[in-house]
């Protein structure tokens, strides 16, 4: 997949988890969420793009008005891609950038994602 195509994929992924409707987060998913795609972080792990909104609603009610942003360009090698984020609060804080790392299934759409939150601590 190109990297125009791939960095479409992703902003469009960035707005399902900006998206308080649960309507067009559900539609913004649909479009690039493949069936049974995984979504795992520290705190959730989600199959499907059902739970997936569901799950995006829970952290949008404890945010509302934060939006997710990519923050980096996309990285892809042999269907996988890797991705820097930042939540954006209503007020303009920014939290930590996270890194997501996503499978492409062969259709073009995601079929897991894999997120950590914030930088990685320094070796010990």
């Amino acid at each position: 997949m190109e990297t125009t195509a791939l960095e479409r994929l992703i902003d469009a992924y960035c707005s399902a988890w900006s998206e308080p409707d649960a309507g067009r987060r559900r539609a913004l998913l649909d479009a690039v969420w493949n069936e049974g795609a995984s979504y795992t972080d520290p705190r959730a792990h989600a199959v499907g793009a059902e739970a997936l909104t569901h799950h995006i609603g829970r952290i949008l009610e404890h945010r509302p008005g934060a939006r997710v942003v990519r923050t980096s360009a996309v990285d892809e090698h042999h269907g996988l891609v890797r991705f820097a984020w930042r939540v954006i609060e209503a007020d303009g804080k920014q939290l930590p950038e996270g890194i997501d790392f996503a499978e492409i299934a062969p259709d073009g759409r995601i079929a897991r994602i894999v997120g950590f939150f914030g930088p990685l601590a320094a070796r010990a």
